[in-house]
């Protein structure tokens, strides 16, 4: 954890740290001063006040805790770098505050920032700005804050909004989901749509759980960034600029234009498609109709939901050692290479074992790394459009739920829990594993003397003791034929 690369003399000896991806964004906004007042992490009274009361300890209004979770032996320093995932530098945190939060027990720091350089990491880095980069502008500016493409509803709510206001048009996307480059690259595609000046920078601001408390951040950011006026769905208290709720548009089937409901007859109004809709028809690879959404949005859509016969997807199989995890997961691979269309690779256990996690012991830190491991390729398998197939025992719930988001992310996951019964296994046993683990000769050996925690998500149970191999790939290909991932023979 030591800091080197790229510092000078005097910070070289500092201990250094990577914070997560939600602190990463909030170091480059309170850096930007998109967070301002804030100068750095919140220390644990002014945490509780902003989780009780929405103000920091000084009555300051604040809608969300900003802090930095580390490891406990960092607690002891009085500065530490704050570094992007690539190891290069971005801060000095000043030590003001080292605290336990009493819900997670995690280990926080609080304290000021120096900048050391402006972040560089994530897409379309180039468009973003500092407030203090951004002109003033003359007269109202409207912004829009959005993790959503804009559709043709959307586009025409804000030209009137924005036309009665005299205002001009500032669109923050606001990054830190699933597909940050197709929601800007979406709404680069429109801006011709929008009014004249009409500026889009992109926002590394990740969602928060609590939507009152996330549209009171995204009205903060807005001003911050010379906004007079916010764009939202609903009005709340507290926000740092006047939110404007547009009045309800709809889709006028007879003239086959989209405006105020009020100015269109009832029996003319046709239903905008449901999230759900559109989702259906990007599963099946269906165009986006052209009234919904401008062509260019429609194929950004596709780009980051494509039709599930072509979605990168991991199947993970977890199971005792013995269960037939291996064998199911070899045919599933042959089955899916013999029908053609998808590129298959299959990540077993015990070859994982010897290549890409050679050296690691069987303790739960280690084996939690190796499925760390085998969840990093299966996640840039399916990033890429191909099958990723796992086979090994995993067999704690927090590691495999930590793949299941790691691969969420960029693709469909699927697990399925091979249930064969411990004794089943254990007669199975052609090394003697079992025997040697009961006879205390291989220490924490999964179910035996470390424990199996079995999956309460699992996509699809099977039980080799009750069915062929090949029955049971066959279960996994109905299953995967079921959801769309593959046509049915």
């Amino acid at each position: 954890m030591t800091a080197e690369s790229g510092l000078p003399d005097t910070l070289r000896d500092l201990p250094a740290w990577t914070p997560d991806a939600t602190e990463l964004a909030d170091l480059e906004l309170l850096l930007a001063g998109v967070y301002a007042p804030l100068a750095g992490f919140l220390g644990s009274f002014d945490t509780a006040m902003v989780i009780a009361g929405g103000r920091l300890a000084d009555g300051t209004p604040w809608p969300v805790p900003v802090t930095l979770a580390v490891p406990k032996e960092l607690t002891a320093h009085e500065r530490v770098v704050l570094q992007d995932p690539e190891g290069v530098p971005l801060a000095v945190l000043d030590v003001g505050e080292a605290w336990q939060d009493p819900t997670s027990q995690e280990w926080r720091l609080a304290g000021t920032l120096e900048a050391l350089r402006a972040p560089a990491h994530g897409p379309f880095h180039g468009l973003r700005r500092r407030p203090d980069e951004c002109p003033p502008a003359a007269g109202p500016v409207l912004a829009v804050a959005t993790r959503e493409p804009l559709h043709r509803k959307q586009l025409g709510q804000l030209r009137q909004v924005a036309e009665r206001l005299d205002a001009r048009v500032l669109v923050l996307p606001l990054m830190g989901g699933e597909h940050d480059e197709a929601l800007v690259r979406a709404l680069l595609a429109v801006r011709k749509e929008l009014p004249e000046e009409a500026r889009v920078i992109p926002v590394p601001l990740p969602r928060r759980d609590d939507d009152r408390r996330d549209l009171l951040l995204r009205s903060h950011v807005a001003a911050a960034y010379g906004a007079t006026h916010l764009l939202a769905e609903e009005e709340v208290e507290g926000t740092a600029i006047p939110v404007v709720v547009p009045e309800p548009w709809g889709y006028d089937a007879d003239v086959e234009v989209w405006r105020p409901v009020a100015r269109i007859e009832p029996d003319h109004v046709q239903a905008e498609l449901t999230p759900e809709q559109l989702g259906e028809l990007l599963d099946r690879g269906d165009p986006v109709p052209d009234w919904f959404t401008p062509p260019a949005v429609a194929a950004e859509l596709a780009v980051a939901r494509p039709p599930k016969h072509r979605r990168g997807i991991t199947v993970f199989f977890t199971g005792l050692s013995g269960s037939g995890k291996s064998t199911v997961a070899r045919g599933l691979s042959d089955a899916l290479i013999e029908r053609g269309g998808r590129t298959v690779s299959l990540l077993d256990g015990d070859v994982v074992r010897r290549l890409l996690s050679a050296g690691l012991t069987f303790s739960k830190a280690d084996r939690d790394l190796n499925i760390r491991r085998i969840g990093y390729v299966a996640a840039e398998v399916t990033r890429h459009g191909g099958v990723a197939i796992c086979a090994p025992i995993a067999p704690y719930a927090a590691t495999r739920a930590e793949v299941r988001r790691m691969v969420s992310a960029v693709g469909d996951f699927v697990l399925v829990h091979v249930s064969t019964p411990l004794e089943e296994c254990e007669r199975r046993d052609r090394k003697g594993l079992y025997a040697k683990a009961r006879a205390g000769i291989i220490p924490e050996f999964t179910g035996i003397s470390d424990p199996y925690e079995e999956p309460e998500d699992a996509d699809l149970a099977i039980d080799t003791s009750e069915m062929t191999p090949d029955e049971a790939v066959g279960r996994v290909l109905e299953l995967l034929a079921a959801g769309g991932w593959i046509r049915p023979a």
